[in-house]
């Protein structure tokens, strides 16, 4: 009899030994390694307030169907007025998203050195939204292969209307291809996961998956080929 191989499993263990909690593990120490290990395999890192490392996969994990985003009539007229562009300002983007004034911040200079890291290693990417040539808002977050792990997001509070709103559709975009011409062919099963649902983000077309489903979704968008995000040019999203 031929043994049956063991599936691997990654840094965190079997999902099935995992908790039934958003918090599956904590830790001392995060490096760009694990942290991609950590993603590829369900969870993510976030600091606690104890000063340990967080490791987290949500029970009931957000996530944003790429046919499900939902754009009223007002953003898709205040976003004519930004052009999106990818990976020209990461380090202000990150900068902006951890800025110590914004309300329920959790970006630490630990965590901020991983994903700059991660970025020179070309697996983080910032989606930002640009009016007459200054940065107003944006995003990023962690590509790999069909999934883009979302991690958070910004906008000028005055030059910046809708601009995080912008740059998250123009994400939509890049993932279901076909931005550079401002067209949306059909929805690729890329995976777009954004941690939790919130309010703000269920008014976008966010949904919950159970976190077997969440799984079940990430190995499969796990094989399929990432957005070319070196070649991507500026545009105006449409929505």
């Amino acid at each position: 009899m031929t043994a049956r191989p063991r599936r691997a499993v990654g840094p965190f263990g079997a999902p099935e030994s995992w908790p039934d909690d958003d918090l599956v593990a904590v830790s001392h120490d995060i490096d760009g390694d694990l942290t991609l290990a950590a993603y590829a395999s369900g969870v993510f890192p976030m600091p606690l307030q104890t000063g340990l490392m967080g490791w987290w996969s949500p029970v009931a994990r957000g996530v944003l169907p790429l046919e499900g985003l939902r754009v009223t009539r007002s953003l898709r007229k205040t976003m004519r007025r930004y052009e999106i562009r990818v990976d020209t300002a990461f380090p202000a983007v990150l900068a902006a998203c951890a800025d110590l004034s914004r309300p329920h911040g959790w970006i630490d200079e630990q965590i901020a050195e991983v994903y700059l890291e991660l970025h020179d290693r070309g697996v983080v990417h910032s989606v930002e939204s640009w009016a007459d040539d200054e940065l107003v808002g944006g995003l990023y977050g962690v590509s790999l292969g069909g999934l883009f792990a979302g991690e958070s997001m910004f906008h000028h509070p005055e030059r910046g209307r809708d601009a995080s709103k912008a740059a998250l559709v123009g994400l939509v975009e890049l993932l279901r291809g076909g931005a550079e011409d401002g067209t949306a062919p059909d929805a690729s099963p890329r995976l777009l996961d954004v941690q939790w649902r919130t309010d703000h983000l269920e008014s976008l077309g966010v949904v919950e998956l159970d976190r077997p489903v969440y799984l079940r979704r990430l190995a499969g968008a796990l094989t399929l080929p990432g957005p070319d995000w070196g070649t991507a040019p500026a545009w105006t999203p449409v929505g």
